[in-house]
């Protein structure tokens, strides 16, 4: 019987969980829950639903294999990774990759944080000046490793890839000065191995769908191969207010400003879900 992963249409803090349910080619299908338009972002899709699944504690994303729901996206990702014995292998590798799980969550939340606040475009400068001292500690925490646990890839990798990549996507030059991370990023994407397959499963179409609360502004979105990414560009691209809803910011030149949906890597995270 197939896995449930039920989460918004969005990439947000599925993203890891659909590139290890790829990676070890799991059986599974997914059950994807759309807001409707701003101003309200109407939940009522997941609302009707939400506490009739046998959830614990219901929230998204879930997992429901058999008998076993899941809430809580690391919880998730563990629960996938120990089928395949993707946690570690010795005491070392299992203590990296449990501070790695949280100093990524941590770090993810910082970012969404500022992108989500109203005073954007006043604490971005701050956030600016102090990430390269947080990439630093990952790429001094990789060091000259293949994987940030060690010799062998675990399900913490594809939450580092996803934080990098957020902020690649948010400050394209932030990992210049880390040739180590660029090289993790450049192992995980190599169109030779079996990871850049599973980045284009686990992808889906790059359009962009925003709604605003106020007029449909400029954006700076562009599309990359191979999976559907989406960069900053120096030039505006105006979005079309007939396009359909998800989440949005008005257009800020140089911010992050369109939330694309489903798993595009330019979707920074999902709204918080109460």
């Amino acid at each position: 019987m197939a896995m449930t992963l039920g989460y918004w249409d969005i990439r947000g803090l599925a993203h890891a969980i659909r590139l290890l349910l790829e990676y070890t080619d799991s059986n599974y299908e997914e059950k994807k829950y759309t807001m409707g338009d701003a101003p309200n972002y109407d939940r009522s899709q997941w609302l009707s639903e939400k506490f009739k699944l046998g959830l614990d504690f219901p929230n998204l994303p879930y997992l429901i294999d058999g008998a076993h729901r899941l809430t809580q996206s690391n919880a998730i990702l563990r629960y996938l990774a120990r089928k395949h014995n993707l946690c570690g292998e010795t005491e070392e590798e299992v203590i990296r990759v449990d501070m790695l799980e949280n100093e990524a969550m941590d770090t993810a939340n910082l970012l969404a944080r500022l992108c989500y606040s109203p005073d954007f475009e006043k604490h971005k400068p701050e956030y600016l000046k102090v990430l390269p001292e947080k990439l630093k500690l990952f790429s001094e925490f990789l060091g000259k490793k293949s994987w940030f646990a060690g010799d062998k890839l675990t399900y913490v990798d594809f939450l580092a890839y996803d934080v990098l990549d957020l902020h690649r996507t948010f400050e394209p030059k932030c990992l210049d000065a880390f040739p180590n991370l660029k090289d993790f990023i450049a192992r995980i994407e190599d169109p030779q191995s079996q990871l850049t397959r599973t980045l284009e499963l686990a992808s889906t179409p790059c359009s962009v769908k925003a709604s605003c609360t106020k007029p449909i502004g400029l954006t700076v979105v562009s599309v990359i191969a191979p999976f559907g990414g989406a960069r900053l560009d120096p030039w505006p691209v105006e979005l079309s207010p007939e396009l359909p809803p998800l989440l949005c910011r008005p257009g800020r030149p140089g911010g992050v400003q369109a939330l694309l949906p489903r798993v595009a890597p330019a979707q920074l995270l999902s709204p918080s879900e109460a």
